[in-house]
């Protein structure tokens, strides 16, 4: 069975999350099940333009802390939603954390319902945002994610589009899309295909020079006394031992 569900309309093909069991939870079958996905959609002429959305209320709550994707895996994944030569676009009508704020940072416009909420919970489990950084980084405003990253705290759609994580917001998410994907349909696939190389250039920058080193980094928190920690609370439902 593959976790992700595919629909098309218009040349447009929808790739949900369908693991709602965990929340849509960044599993190494997830991730591997979005990955062929995307490279049957990237193949494909008869797509235009993918839509990766999710079943359930949330669309993605982090790397699965029971079955987590290999560090490499993810950065793959991550590295294939930027180089694919198709736009990609985020639909949000639910929760967003941790790992899965990287998926929406990798895609090439996102938009949310505003009753979406987003944090990166990564440190108050003993880790880093680490392999997100890559396309994080290079698209946000650095003081707003200095702020998420240090804390932790929740935040809501129009936040996440004032800080750059987010293009755009409304009550009903579909009607946001709306002109952005009638705009992609009416857009020649080659013309796509180039203008996308030009606004991601600077985030596979990031990828070439800091791809090994935040892998390395990750794989060294997950393994730590703190992660250990820091996920045994988050499963008992506790507070980790070094809050004060």
């Amino acid at each position: 069975m593959t976790l992700i569900a595919r629909t098309r309309a218009r040349a447009v093909e929808t790739l949900a999350l369908d693991s709602p069991h965990n929340r849509n939870a960044l599993s190494a079958a997830l991730v591997g099940d979005l990955a062929d996905a995307l490279t049957d959609a990237g193949k494909d002429p008869g797509v235009r333009a993918i839509v990766l959305t999710h079943t359930g209320n949330t669309f993605s709550a982090g790397a699965d802390l029971k079955d987590p994707p290999h560090p490499e895996a993810l950065v793959a994944l991550l590295r294939q939603i930027v180089e694919l030569p198709k736009p990609v676009v985020a639909r949000v009508t639910g929760h967003v954390r941790a790992g899965g704020l990287g998926l929406l940072a990798a895609c090439d416009i996102a938009a949310a319902s505003t009753d979406a909420t987003f944090a990166f919970s990564e440190v108050r489990i003993g880790v880093a945002p680490a392999v997100i950084s890559l396309p994080l980084l290079p698209r946000t405003d650095p003081r707003a994610l200095a702020r998420y990253y240090l804390t932790g705290e929740r935040f809501d759609a129009p936040e996440a589009v004032a800080t750059g994580l987010l293009t755009t917001c409304d009550s009903d998410v579909d009607t946001a899309l709306d002109p952005i994907l009638d705009g992609l349909r009416r857009s020649a696939p080659d013309a796509l295909a180039e203008t996308k190389r030009l606004l991601t250039a600077r985030v596979l920058e990031a990828f070439d020079r800091d791809a090994d080193a935040l892998t390395a980094l990750s794989a060294r928190l997950f393994s730590s006394p703190q992660a250990r920690e820091g996920m045994t609370a988050f499963l008992e439902r506790r507070d980790p031992a070094w809050v004060v």
